[in-house]
């Protein structure tokens, strides 16, 4: 017996999508970059990714593009509002803001923009599954879906010297990162790349989140390896700063609806 005919389906485009957004001025798309910057790192405070004063995210600002925005020196990554954002220029010296940024940290995040473009964000922090990777001086294998977007695509910088203050460490650091979207700095921890602050920060979780899996699957036995070809073909589906930014819309929405004080 057959039952009532079913609506018909609604047109696809009725339905919501988000891409993401085009500004129209140099203004609006600053703003933009900064609520998605101190968005990113209230996230990241919330996933424990704050070690001490140790990690940083910078954004390219998109009028002057050898100065980036970053989050004050000392300041919890849970507290920062968009009125807290410091911008530094190519030297870590502050140009806009209240606050100190950490010049170490800002140097290679600094060199890393120089040598790369197209980069709008650099993302590093000191996060426990990160540097316990990068203490084994290992990359990421292709064990799961999540990994395989890494795959040939980061690197390791296989070298510890101290904590990096001068500009040609994170230039040898920016030339190990290459046109990749990821390091792996050895005994350190963990550094992304993306063409915006949502692609950075997505590729710094999904890394982070992959070291876990990799680790914990290496405890537990021997971990079995997606093959060349369809580790390509997985990072060529999945691996794209567009596919990081779909994939870390869910985080933007949560953080900005549950702490809308982070705009301020």
């Amino acid at each position: 017996m057959h039952g009532p005919t079913p609506p018909l389906p609604l047109p696809t485009d009725r339905l919501r999508f988000a891409m993401p957004p085009m500004h129209e001025s140099m203004d609006d798309e600053r703003l933009h970059r900064k609520e998605r910057l101190a968005g990113a790192l209230r996230i990241f405070g919330r996933l424990g990714f704050e070690d001490g004063v140790s990690g940083h995210i910078t954004a390219r600002d998109p009028e002057y593009s050898n100065c980036f925005w970053v989050n004050p020196f000392g300041m919890p990554f849970k507290h920062v509002t968009v009125s807290d954002l410091v911008m530094a220029n190519q030297d870590g010296q502050v140009i806009d803001g209240n606050y100190h940024v950490n010049q170490a940290a800002f140097t290679v995040h600094a060199q890393v923009h120089a040598a790369r473009p197209d980069v709008v964000a650099v993302a590093h922090c000191h996060s426990v599954n990160g540097r316990a990777l990068s203490a084994l001086g290992d990359l990421l294998d292709p064990i799961t879906q999540e990994s395989c977007a890494f795959y040939e695509d980061h690197a390791l910088y296989d070298t510890y010297t101290g904590v990096a203050v001068d500009a040609e460490e994170g230039r040898r650091i920016a030339s190990a990162l290459g046109t990749g979207k990821a390091l792996v700095l050895r005994n350190h921890g963990l550094l992304t790349v993306g063409d915006s602050v949502d692609a950075a920060a997505w590729w710094f979780v999904s890394m982070e989140r992959s070291s876990q899996v990799q680790l914990t699957a290496r405890a537990a036995g021997r971990p079995v390896l997606i093959d060349h070809r369809q580790a390509v073909a997985t990072r060529e589906q999945l691996g794209g700063d567009l596919v990081a930014w779909i994939n870390y819309q869910p985080l933007w929405q949560d953080i900005s609806r549950s702490e809308p004080d982070l705009l301020s």
